[in-house]
């Protein structure tokens, strides 16, 4: 009971945080469930999976009372992200995963160092083109390696030109598909704690959705750039450790 609590008081925080930037909590719900929960394939991944797809749903939601969710935008980019991420679980039983792994780094990296810098977002002239041909490789790269296009595709989106919480909205959205669509395969074999996850389901909805309403109303476009460009290095530097 007491371990319960502390996983459902955990994936509150993650929610808060996630739905804050506009992703779906999966990225840190992995590593966090799988400190309590033995079994990666059958009880974290599609817990995970399915928790990632209602926070990204309810980001978006939170963000779209504020006007920040470019419907049509995202839309498109959520076709491309759940077409692409299959190709990259294809791939990955024929190639290496560590040459996939530094490139995935040194993406990171950058896109964290460009967040750093000054850059104006560029309202009505974005280069939403570029962002929708990036979303390819980014969502096969996502596939390839288990984890969300959104973490990439967000800040890719802020460095064609859009504004941060705009960025955060559409991104939300793009995520939301490819949970659930990633999720069919895992409910034959899932292993689900039914009372856990209906109050993981109902506590990550709501925090995702105060998140977003939290970064919509109080947040300045320029810390919600900086916020996720430290994470996606706090993220990425506890990668690199669990693969050493």
């Amino acid at each position: 009971m007491q371990e319960n609590i502390i996983i459902i008081v955990g994936i509150a925080i993650l929610s808060f945080v996630s739905g804050m930037l506009g992703l779906g909590v999966a990225f840190s719900a992995i590593p966090f469930l799988g400190l309590f929960m033995k079994d990666l394939v059958h009880e974290v991944q599609p817990l995970s999976l399915l928790l990632n797809g209602v926070t990204a749903l309810l980001s978006t939601l939170g963000f779209a009372k504020s006007g920040f969710v470019d419907w049509k935008k995202a839309i498109i980019l959520s076709i491309i992200t759940t077409v692409s991420a299959p190709v990259g679980s294809y791939i990955v039983q024929y190639v290496s995963q560590n040459y996939v792994w530094i490139i995935y780094f040194l993406a990171v990296f950058y896109l964290a160092s460009r967040l750093f810098r000054p850059l104006k977002a560029r309202e009505g002239k974005e280069n939403f083109k570029l962002a929708a041909v990036l979303a390819i490789p980014i969502s096969i790269l996502s596939g390839f390696l288990g984890v969300g296009p959104g973490f990439l595709l967000m800040p890719t989106l802020i460095l064609v030109g859009f504004n941060p919480k705009r960025a955060a909205g559409i991104n939300a959205f793009a995520v939301c598909p490819p949970s659930f669509s990633a999720l069919l395969p895992h409910l034959q074999t899932a292993h689900w704690n039914i009372n856990l996850t209906v109050w993981l389901v109902l506590v990550g909805a709501l925090f995702s959705f105060f998140g977003a309403r939290t970064t919509s109303l109080f947040v300045p476009s320029i810390r919600v750039k900086q916020i996720f460009a430290i994470l996606i290095l706090i993220v990425t530097a506890y990668k690199i450790i669990t693969l050493l």
